[in-house]
């Protein structure tokens, strides 16, 4: 099974080889159809601390790092 790849800006970069990556995505409102957006924040793996700040990143699921743990960064885009 393929793994799950998703695109979002780090937000934080605080903890030693860790970011934290918000993705954001697109739905339409279940009344009024309007498109809104919606995020969430995922821990993700940073083994190099190579990331700052507003940086744009691919993340990649993984096995379980840490108890919040279970993404890693492995592209950058844009």
């Amino acid at each position: 099974m393929p793994k799950r790849v998703l695109r979002g800006v780090v937000v934080s970069n605080t903890g030693d080889k860790t970011v934290v990556v918000r993705v954001e995505r697109r739905v339409r409102h279940p009344l009024y159809g309007k498109i809104i957006r919606r995020s969430k924040k995922y821990h993700a793996h940073d083994p190099e601390n190579a990331h700052d700040v507003g940086d744009v990143v691919r993340i990649r699921e993984c096995r379980p790092i840490s108890k919040l743990k279970s993404w890693e960064v492995f592209a950058d885009t844009g």
